[in-house]
């Protein structure tokens, strides 16, 4: 299984059904059950379901604040900015370590 890794404070808004757009400079072709990295920790701490991808315009990033949770909007963050639409996120109750492998930075396949 893939598992995304999130920096806090993005991944507790996931995790608490808050946050629903993971804005990122590229697109992706997963779908489905993904598994939730905290950044740092060592920690699978949850999964979700990723139900699609698209580029987005800085009108999009601007009007749904609410679901990507990025208050301080001037400008799109990348040159091609994505929204990953993520649903059914939960969080375990017992996270668990896992090895991180060596330039991993977006994905780790579990």
């Amino acid at each position: 299984m893939k598992a995304l890794i999130i920096k806090k404070p993005w991944i507790d808004y996931i995790l608490d059904g808050k946050k629903t757009w993971e804005i990122r400079g590229s697109k992706t072709n997963i779908r489905g059950k993904i598994e939730l990295i905290q950044s740092g920790s060592g920690l699978v701490v949850g999964s979700c379901n990723i139900e699609d991808c698209k580029e987005i315009t800085l009108e999009e990033y601007s009007n749904n604040k609410d679901k990507h949770k990025i208050t301080n909007i001037e400008t799109l963050p990348y040159k091609r900015t994505y929204t990953w639409i993520i649903a059914d996120a939960k969080r375990y109750e017992t996270p668990r370590k896992y090895k991180h492998p060596q330039g991993a930075i977006i994905w780790v396949k579990l």
